[in-house]
C-alpha cells in the first residue's frame, strides 16, 4: 500500500505536475482502490480544516509584510549598518552578508525574501572586493536559510499548527540560539576563507559615519524587538504581531523612508496573495494526506520499520533529522513538515522529547535541506535571482552544508541551545 502511494507521488512529480496534485492524488487513489478509510469526499472537509486554524492567519501578513520590506529600503540600510562595523574586518562583507541575512530574516521569516532583498546587493559587493561568485551565492543562499530558524519563522508556525502541544511564541524564541550559533560558524569561516584567498579589506569608516548609518537602521531594527517583545512579554499574539509587522512596514517604507508610493501596494499586495495561496494549498493537501495515512496505519508500520520497540529521545531526534533533512532535498519544507511531523511526533512525545525541542530540530533540517541539492527550493531560487545555471550555484555550497551539520548534531545532541532562552524567563 505504502509503495502504491509512493510510486503514484513520484510519477507524478516526474511528470512535472505542481507539489499539490501528487499529495492529493496519491491519497485519494488509495481512499478509491484500497478502502483504507471512509468516503473519499471526506478529504475535501479535511482539506478545509487544514487551513482553518487561527495561527495561519500569521502566515500572508508576514509575507505581505516581507514583500513591502523587499520592495523598499529596510534591507539597504541594514546592510549599511552592518557593513560600517564589520565590512572592515578580515572576511568583513562576508560576514556583513551573513549578518544581514539573520536580520532580514528576523523581519521578514522567509528564506527567498532574505535571498531577494540581502543577495542581490550583497553579491555585487562580494564580487568587487575578490570573491568568486560560487562562494557570494553559496554564502548567501545558507545564510538566507537563517529565515527559518529566526523569527518571525514560517517553518515554526506550520509546526505549531501540526504539534498543537507547541506555542508559536516559544518556538519563535527557541529558534534564535541555533540562528546565532549558525552565523557564529559562518562568520569564523569568512574570516579563515578571506586570510586564506587574501580577500582586500574594506575602508574603516569613521564613527561618525558609523552614527549615522545606526541612526538610520534604528527602525528596522525595532521589527524583531517589537514581534519578540510583544509575543513574549503577552502584548499580543502570534497573529497580531504579523499584523503589527505588516502596519510597522507600511509606516517605514511608504511614510518615513518614501521608497513605495501608495498606489504600489496593490500590486505588493497581489504578489503576496499568489504566494499565500500556494502555501495554503499545500497545507490543505497536507492536512488531507496526513488523514489518509494515518487510517492506512502508515505512520505506524513506519516508525516500526526505522525505530526499536522502546526508543529513546536520542534515537527519535536522530531518525527526524535524517528523514527531514532528505526529504527537504527533494521537496518544499512547507510540505515535509506537514507530511512528516504527524509520523513522528507522538513517537518523539512518549520517548520523552520536549516539543519544542523537536520543532528546532525539524525546522533546522528543513532549513538545512532546502539549500541542499539536488532539489533544495532555495537552490532554483538564487538560480533565478541572479540569473545563474544550477551548477554554478551548487559549486559553492560543500563548504556550507558541512557547518550546518555540525550545528545540527550539537542541537540535537545539547537541547540547552534551543531552550535555553525560555529557561531563563
Amino acid at each position: 500500500m505504502i509503495w502504491a502511494l509512493l510510486g503514484i507521488m513520484i510519477v507524478l512529480l516526474c511528470l512535472g505536475f505542481p507539489m499539490m496534485i501528487p499529495l492529493i492524488a496519491g491519497p485519494l487513489v488509495m481512499l478509491m482502490f484500497f478502502d483504507v478509510g471512509p468516503d473519499p469526499t471526506i478529504m475535501i472537509q479535511q482539506m478545509v480544516e487544514g487551513i482553518s486554524s487561527y495561527v495561519l492567519i500569521a502566515v500572508p501578513l508576514f509575507i505581505f509584510a516581507a514583500d513591502i520590506m523587499t520592495s523598499g529600503r529596510t534591507s539597504t540600510k541594514l546592510l549599511d549598518f552592518i557593513g560600517s562595523f564589520v565590512g572592515h574586518l578580515r572576511g568583513g562583507y562576508a560576514i556583513t552578508t551573513a549578518a544581514a541575512c539573520t536580520m532580514f530574516g528576523s523581519i521578514s521569516g522567509s528564506t527567498q525574501a532574505t535571498v531577494v532583498a540581502i543577495g542581490k546587493p550583497m553579491r555585487e559587493r562580494l564580487l568587487k572586493v575578490g570573491y568568486k561568485d560560487s562562494s557570494a551565492i553559496a554564502l548567501i543562499i545558507n545564510s538566507s536559510d537563517v529565515a527559518l530558524l529566526i523569527p518571525p519563522s514560517i517553518g515554526m508556525i506550520i509546526y505549531a499548527l501540526v504539534a498543537q502541544d507547541a506555542s508559536v511564541g516559544d518556538l519563535f524564541i527557541a529558534g534564535i540560539g541555533p540562528g546565532v550559533l549558525i552565523f557564529l560558524f559562518f562568520a569564523v569561516y569568512a574570516f579563515i576563507h578571506a586570510k586564506i584567498y587574501n580577500i582586500p579589506l574594506a575602508p574603516k569608516p569613521s564613527w561618525k559615519e558609523r552614527r549615522t548609518f545606526t541612526l538610520k537602521a534604528l527602525l528596522p531594527l525595532g521589527f524583531p524587538f517589537i514581534i519578540i517583545g510583544g509575543i513574549y512579554t503577552g502584548q499580543f499574539t502570534p497573529t497580531e504581531a504579523a499584523g503589527i509587522s505588516v502596519l510597522y512596514a507600511l509606516i517605514l517604507e511608504v511614510f518615513i523612508y518614501r521608497s513605495i508610493k501608495l498606489k504600489e501596494i496593490p500590486e505588493i499586495a497581489l504578489s503576496s496573495g499568489i504566494v499565500t495561496s500556494a502555501v495554503f494549498v499545500l497545507v490543505a493537501a497536507g492536512q488531507a494526506f496526513s488523514w489518509v495515512i494515518s487510517f492506512a496505519r502508515i505512520p505506524n508500520m513506519l516508525t516500526e520499520a526505522v525505530l526499536p520497540a522502546e526508543p529513546t529521545a536520542m534515537n527519535v531526534l536522530i531518525i527526524v533529522a535524517i528523514f527531514f533533512f532528505i526529504g527537504c532535498m527533494f521537496v518544499d519544507p512547507i510540505v515535509v513538515i506537514l507530511i512528516l511531523t504527524p509520523i513522528f511526533y507522538p513517537v518523539a512525545m512518549t520517548a520523552g522529547v520536549d516539543p519544542i525541542h523537536l520543532g528546532v530540530v525539524i525546522v533546522f533540517q528543513a532549513a538545512l535541506g532546502s539549500a541542499t541539492p539536488p532539489f533544495g527550493v532555495d537552490i532554483f531560487t538564487a538560480s533565478a535571482v541572479f540569473n545563474k545555471s544550477y551548477l554554478d550555484v551548487i559549486r559553492g555550497t560543500p563548504p556550507f552544508i558541512v557547518m550546518l551539520l555540525i550545528v545540527a548534531v550539537l542541537v540535537i545532541m545539547f537541547e540547552d541551545i534551543s531552550l535555553f532562552l525560555l529557561n531563563m524567563f
